[in-house]
């Protein structure tokens, strides 16, 4: 049986060159941002002409892809690392904000302002329904939190973005409420919004945990 893992020098060599590439497309990005990718820079950078490196990625937008797969890849692996460790929501929260000042570029690339003109293909929201996919996890094992909400009763018919799981609404809510508040404190924060504020973004974001798991006291 021959090794599906075993490469030809060539086809090594070019996993390598690819991966230079991407290496070089982050370093583009923190300067001046995804939507100043530009594939000619690389190829100066890297000593290759223009039609050279584009025997690697067809164009800017698949490069932005691989580089979007990488993250949303990263992201879901580090989710699935910490709740196989046995990380609750409070646990998940945490991992979500190493990962994202471990590289704000990274964090930035996928839950950031859209690059003009890119649209991603559908595998990529396939990945990202993995990390939702381990966030709902956690919060259907938590007890409910008070009485059905309105928005509890739209969850009911409105579910597709959780594809199949069998999350109740009030799940739902939770995963929802907990995605959308600890990312707009996280991208106050990498955005550098609190700065000079004189408070400290990790408790902030503390607090917020807090009272999204109920461990707020009064």
């Amino acid at each position: 049986m021959v090794n599906s893992e075993a490469k030809t020098p060539r086809e090594r060599y070019r996993a390598q060159v690819r991966t230079e590439i991407k290496e070089r497309a982050w370093e583009q990005i923190a300067t001046a941002g995804a939507s100043a990718l530009s594939l000619n820079a690389i190829a100066k950078q890297m000593g290759m002409s223009g039609p050279a490196l584009y025997r690697y990625f067809s164009g800017r937008d698949e490069l932005i892809t691989e580089l979007v797969r990488d993250a949303y890849r990263s992201l879901a692996d580090t989710f699935r690392t910490a709740a196989q460790a046995g990380a609750d929501l409070s646990g998940l929260a945490h991992a979500l904000r190493g990962w994202a000042l471990k590289d704000p570029q990274r964090y930035f690339l996928i839950y950031g302002t859209p690059v003009p003109g890119y649209h991603a293909p559908d595998d990529t929201t396939a990945i990202s329904s993995e990390i939702m996919a381990t966030l709902l996890d956690a919060c259907a094992a938590l007890p409910a939190n008070g009485p059905a909400t309105p928005f509890d009763a739209h969850l009911e018919g409105h579910r597709d973005w959780a594809r199949d799981h069998p999350a109740p609404p009030a799940a739902l809510h939770r995963a929802l409420t907990f995605w959308t508040r600890l990312h707009g404190v996280l991208s106050l924060e990498l955005a550098g919004q609190f700065t000079g504020m004189g408070l400290d973004p990790a408790q902030l974001f503390a607090a917020e945990l807090d009272d999204l798991t109920g461990t707020s006291t009064d």
